[in-house]
């Protein structure tokens, strides 16, 4: 069956193959957290994304592959339940903006910053940090799939809107000028944006409504 990108806790996993990149999405609890593995098909060597509940169900979901990282896109406490049962199951580093690396459970391993690289196996990823959800919080790009670039946008980007800023205009203004200029300026539209919570989205579905989140503040 074709990706969709919807899941929920205590169902499958979805998985989507590009050519060289297997991403697996599956909600974890306890607050419907999505947690992304993502696997280089060439060498096995798995990345996750946001280790935020079921530790059982990640490590499980590493299946043969080998766990090379565990990038937190931000340190809120429902993004990192399962990070310190994962970290010591796997002997996997820790990946945080500096930002954020306070609020882990665990002491990271690498401090990652703006425009830093991130490997799997054959494949790279682009670290995107966008200030305003919280101070560390980052994007992770993937534009090794020549059908699309791929985006793990944290609680930064949804469906709808820029991520929570708690009517802090000040951290709204960094978030959404973060967000024009350094993901929807250089990005396609169909660049598919995989976020922390709920439904997947792209680019261009969401392009089209800024106007509409400046004037709102949120």
């Amino acid at each position: 069956m074709s990706y969709t990108g919807e899941v929920s806790v205590g169902g499958d996993a979805d998985v989507r193959e590009t050519a060289a990149l297997r991403i697996t999405k599956v909600a974890t609890p306890p607050f419907e957290n999505n947690c992304y593995l993502l696997r280089c098909t060439a060498t096995g060597e798995t990345l996750l994304v946001d280790a935020a509940g079921d530790a059982p169900r990640l490590l499980d979901l590493v299946g043969d592959g080998r766990l090379v990282g565990i990038v937190e896109t931000h340190g809120h406490w429902d993004h990192v339940q399962a990070l310190a049962e994962v970290q010591a199951a796997s002997g996997a580093p820790v990946l945080v903006h500096p930002g954020d690396a306070d609020d882990l459970p665990v002491p990271a391993d690498r401090l990652v910053q703006d425009g830093d690289r991130v490997a799997v196996g054959e494949c790279g990823l682009s670290v995107i940090h966008l200030d305003g959800h919280t101070p560390g919080s980052i994007a992770l790009l993937y534009e090794g799939d020549a059908e699309r670039p791929h985006l793990w946008s944290g609680d930064s980007l949804f469906p709808g809107g820029a991520g929570n800023t708690n009517q802090d205009a000040d951290r709204f203004g960094r978030l959404i000028d973060d967000l024009e200029r350094k993901v929807f300026g250089p990005l396609p539209d169909q660049t598919w944006v995989y976020p922390g919570h709920g439904k997947d989205t792209t680019l261009g579905a969401e392009r089209g409504s800024l106007a509409e989140w400046h004037e709102r503040g949120w």
